[in-house]
């Protein structure tokens, strides 16, 4: 089966915008870029960001988000390109934004991480729209907040049900 060669290599990883884009290179490894990325979301938020307060977390994915929204057009614009697999930017902060309102524990973030990866690969519904509709940096960020998003609300809906059964 033929296979896309990607623009981005690992000889551009000392580019700042590609490191950045990468998530440290993350998304420069195979297979499954995306699940690489939110991997290394999970785990960076797990050590550095878990323990600050939601207003902070939310405030840094905000920023990461509008970074690599800006970030990805220059990109876009400098190669030539749609959306590379290697860019796994937009993984991080969506992965971010499930975790924001979560409690600090593993069973939680294994549970976001899983069902952001389904929503991420599947695109059901308005995530499917998103991708297929929205182009430029914007169009590789929004979807994957969205999943983000859906996940934290699929979470937030699961942590009340199970409050009530106990």
């Amino acid at each position: 089966m033929y296979q896309k060669q990607s623009v981005l290599t690992p000889q551009m990883i000392f580019q700042p915008t590609v490191f950045w884009l990468t998530a440290a290179g993350l998304g420069l490894l195979r297979p499954g870029p995306g699940t690489w990325g939110s991997a290394g979301a999970l785990a960076f938020w797990w050590f550095f960001l878990s323990g600050l307060a939601w207003p902070v977390q939310l405030a840094i994915v905000l920023v990461y988000f509008l970074i690599s929204w800006w970030l990805c057009n220059r990109l876009i614009e400098q190669l030539e390109i749609k959306d590379e697999p290697q860019i796994v930017a937009d993984e991080v902060a969506g992965m971010w934004l499930a975790l924001v309102w979560l409690p600090q524990s593993i069973g939680w973030y294994l549970a976001a991480f899983v069902l952001f990866r389904v929503a991420d690969i599947f695109k059901p519904g308005p995530i499917g729209v998103l991708d297929r509709n929205l182009h430029s940096g914007l169009g590789i960020m929004a979807d994957d907040m969205l999943a983000g998003g859906l996940t934290a609300l699929a979470l937030a809906l699961a942590g009340v049900a199970l409050s009530v059964m106990s």
